[in-house]
């Protein structure tokens, strides 16, 4: 990977940290306290969540698509909002993160923290006019019994890309962005990564497989450049346990380089999947400046 790793103490929050940092705690709150536990057995809760995600975009100033599909007797919604790129719109970044939780899981950092992050990017693009289209998603149906199917929601929505044609040059998976650790051992890795990376889970780690290497190394060099937080990035087999667990599969599996964003999930987070993966478990000071790295990294992809 470009460029080295941030080491040292972390400078203090700009005043627009300050308040990414706010907004991020409220989405997450909204989405994993106020709502709570939503999926295809909590089908209410799972569309309060798309309502409460579809008024935020609106209020940014987005036309919002909402693409429904039917799983048996139910239906389920991905979100999306596009800003059409005024040089080359026709080459397309995707921004995208699930909003549903595991059974049993309130998911405030799986994936609350990378819900919000989606809206929070958003939020901070919707008055730019980007190079490139942006398209920022938020995905249902991440969590299984529908994850790596058919009924996956970002598989669905990647396969009506590939069908629409749609150039996507990139796109950034944000899954369980928010649980860091300053203890050593707290990072644990599958084989064989752990004789290359720290053991201390301080660090945003951008992962892909070897087919994406091209742009992880552009977005690790980007992150690396101009924010000062630790980052790893790796590119390695897909058949590495856990680098295929999210949305970037779906767009792996129609051709598409994709990247995923994360504080390594079940390799790092003690509350992966449990009954107390709460809002107070996320570092919201981290993960604000985590996003900020990523608005910046964003601006060069779309430039």
């Amino acid at each position: 990977m470009p460029g080295e790793s941030y080491r040292g103490p972390l400078p203090s929050l700009t005043p627009q940290e300050v308040q990414l940092q706010m907004a991020l705690e409220r989405d997450v709150k909204i989405l994993a306290q106020e709502i709570g536990e939503r999926n295809y057995l909590n089908p209410a809760n799972l569309e309060a969540s798309a309502d409460f995600l579809e008024t935020e975009f609106l209020g940014c100033g987005y036309q919002v698509q909402r693409q429904a599909y039917q799983v048996h007797d139910q239906t389920f919604e991905n979100l999306a909002v596009e800003i059409k790129g005024n040089v080359r719109p026709d080459e397309i970044i995707v921004i995208g993160g699930h909003y549903d939780s595991v059974g049993g899981c309130p998911g405030a950092n799986d994936n609350g923290s990378g819900a919000a992050a989606v809206l929070e990017l958003a939020r901070l693009f919707a008055s730019k006019k980007p190079a490139r289209t942006l398209r920022f998603v938020e995905f249902v149906n991440e969590e299984p019994p529908f994850a790596m199917t058919e009924n996956m929601g970002s598989l669905v929505y990647a396969r009506y890309c590939k069908q629409s044609q749609d150039n996507i040059v990139g796109m950034l998976s944000l899954e369980t962005m928010g649980y860091y650790s300053e203890e050593l051992g707290s990072q644990r890795f599958p084989f064989p990564l752990g004789n290359f990376y720290p053991s201390t889970g301080n660090y945003i780690a951008f992962v892909t497989h070897l087919k994406s290497a091209s742009l992880v190394r552009q977005i690790v060099g980007s992150f690396r450049s101009h924010t000062q937080f630790p980052c790893e990035g790796a590119a390695v087999p897909g058949l590495v346990t856990g680098i295929s667990y999210s949305d970037h599969w779906s767009f792996w599996e129609q051709g598409y380089p994709a990247v995923m964003v994360t504080d390594t999930a079940m390799f790092r987070y003690p509350y992966y999947h449990a009954w107390n993966d709460t809002p107070e478990q996320v570092n919201y000071e981290y993960l604000a400046r985590v996003v900020a790295g990523l608005e910046r990294v964003i601006e060069e992809l779309v430039s």
